[in-house]
């Protein structure tokens, strides 16, 4: 990979970054950014922004027949179409089922057009969306129904099959029930009941890799200003690449892969309502053969989701057959954008040589907290950018100090896209919040000349011997070995030094590569004590949860995912 002298808070384009931000977002400028208060705090906001989801939604109505959504079962989906599906789902839900605003309905199921239609018609009234994990077992569903306490569930028939007979709220079928929703009033107008900005519209769970899941609050406010902040980022880059009057061409059609229930989804067609993009909707298992058939035949010019899928895309030989120029960019979150990711998608995609970039956030933040492009990746892989606008970021010790710069802590946060809080768990909020609604992420981290770096999430963190290793520094350079797929590095209890460091390593099934391997090349690149001093070698895929992070206890424990994979 090509590197460039010095961190990136010392490369030369991060003064251009930092003039087109203020370019977009001062006086008068499209992202322009207002101080208000927020959750009893002062903060900035972006002036011009809808008030409510149903707001974008109306928003949308200028599209028209322009095409909002389509879906491998050959469905497809005008702007005006969906207005009109929601509206008449919306009126279904309160006529027939009493639902209004502050209710809690559930929805649990795979990515499907009931499952947005539903969606959008409870954000519509002000009602709120328990996003329930369509992996989760039996014992999971039951705890996340017995903390939100639904007063309807909207279940397709798999998810539907694993609750217990003992559930008896009212339940719905996503995809059986879907048609009388759609056609019980197709022209009822849309809920017009006051919706505030801080009033809750999502519960999202966290990824519940370690104890239950918890159900993080996000607000209208929240949602708007992400997918706002998506819509600036694009901006942002094209100032800096010259290009200020737009394309003029019609909007991007974007590959949608990542599960409803978790925030990238949910962004996935919240932004597409508000910029009048045209989203793709794979939503069954994904494999990358017919995966590819759908990119072709829809002309897919975005194509995003999670390192496993973008890595079975870019390792498939059929990935060839997508047209170059077809292909705008290819990006990836739930977890890191890794050199070997970089590397692999641009061999796949050698017109897209230095594009790829990486957004850092998480459920509690509403998604995103800052954003690095390209250079910044290449000049230091820890780099997470700079701080999105509205956004404060803080490095604090563990009592809620902040740190002078340069020190490493914890990353804490505070934004108008922040949670609100957990859902009717004090303890957890307690715990997680320091004074002032700073919000404290678990990662590890610094901040120099506003640019923040990324160590590791705190209970990853390997302690040897005194000395602290983050295991993303030692998985990026056994992934440059060739023949490696993956990998994950954990902590393993030593006696003497209280943890010595072990690598799981996923090789291709026809590679040679060998545990002395891994050390040897461990060894020229890494401080001795980083090497790892255990090597396990495996074909089989790391263990993952629904939003494509490696499950690390799984492996550390030998615990189940505790996830219903299909």
């Amino acid at each position: 990979m090509t590197t460039h002298d010095g961190p990136a808070h010392t490369h030369p384009l991060l003064t251009q970054l930092h003039e087109a931000t203020a370019l977009l977002t001062g006086p008068g400028a499209p992202f322009e950014v207002e101080s208000t208060v927020v959750q009893g705090e002062t903060m900035g906001v972006l002036r011009n922004r809808a008030r409510s989801l149903r707001e974008v939604l109306e928003n949308s109505f200028e599209f028209g027949d322009r095409t909002s959504m389509v879906f491998d079962d050959g469905r497809t989906v005008t702007f005006a179409g969906f207005r009109d599906d929601v509206a008449s789902t919306a009126a279904w839900l309160q006529r027939e089922h009493g639902i209004g605003h502050g209710d809690r309905v559930a929805i649990c199921g795979a990515n499907s057009y009931g499952w947005i239609v539903s969606f959008w018609a409870l954000l519509s009234m002000g009602a709120v969306n328990v996003a329930m994990n369509g992996w989760w077992t039996e014992s999971e569903m039951q705890h996340a129904l017995d903390l939100t306490e639904p007063k309807l569930l909207l279940f397709d028939a798999k998810r539907a099959e694993r609750l217990g007979a003992e559930v008896t709220t009212p339940r719905f079928d996503l995809d059986d029930d879907l048609a009388t929703m759609l056609t019980y009033a197709p022209d009822a107008p849309l809920p017009s009941n006051p919706i505030a900005e801080d009033d809750a519209a999502i519960l999202i769970f966290t990824s519940g890799t370690t104890g239950r899941p918890k159900a993080a609050v996000l607000s209208h406010r929240s949602v708007v200003h992400y997918s706002t902040l998506q819509n600036f980022i694009g901006a942002r880059t094209m100032v800096m690449a010259g290009l200020t009057g737009g394309s003029g061409g019609p909007p991007p059609t974007r590959l949608a892969v990542f599960p409803l229930f978790h925030v990238s989804g949910l962004g996935a067609t919240v932004n597409s309502i508000q910029t009048g993009s045209t989203t793709a909707w794979y939503t069954k298992r994904f494999e990358a053969d017919p995966v590819i058939d759908f990119i072709i035949a829809n002309g897919v010019n975005i194509i995003g989701g999670t390192g496993t899928h973008i890595l079975r895309l870019v390792d498939s030989d059929r990935c060839a057959e997508i047209p170059p120029s077809q292909v705008l960019s290819v990006g990836m979150g739930g977890s890191a954008t890794t050199p070997e990711i970089i590397r692999r998608v641009t061999q796949r995609f050698p017109h897209l040589d230095h594009t790829m970039s990486t957004g850092y956030g998480s459920t509690e933040t509403g998604s995103l907290v800052c954003f690095a492009p390209n250079w910044m990746l290449e000049a230091s892989p820890e780099c997470i950018g700079p701080a999105l606008p509205t956004i404060e970021v803080t490095i604090r010790d563990d009592e809620g100090d902040v740190l002078p710069e340069g020190g490493e802590g914890n990353i804490c946060v505070r934004s108008p896209l922040l949670m609100t809080e957990y859902f009717r768990h004090p303890q957890a909020n307690a715990e997680a919040f320091f004074p002032g609604r700073w919000f404290n992420t678990g990662d590890f981290g610094r901040i120099e000349n506003d640019v923040i770096y990324i160590a590791t999430r705190k209970r990853d963190l390997i302690i040897r011997g005194g000395e602290n290793i983050y295991p993303f520094e030692v998985e990026n350079c056994i992934e440059e070995i060739p023949g490696v797929i993956e990998t994950a590095v954990i902590g393993v209890d030593h006696d003497l030094l209280g943890q010595e460091v072990k690598a799981i390593v996923v090789v291709a099934p026809d590679t040679t590569v060998t545990d002395l391997d891994v050390h040897e090349h461990c060894r020229a690149q890494l401080s001795a004590y980083k090497v790892p001093a255990y090597v396990e070698l495996r074909t089989t895929p790391l263990p993952r949860n629904p939003s494509g992070k490696i499950l690390k206890h799984v492996l550390a424990t030998g615990a189940e995912a505790g996830f219903v994979e299909e």
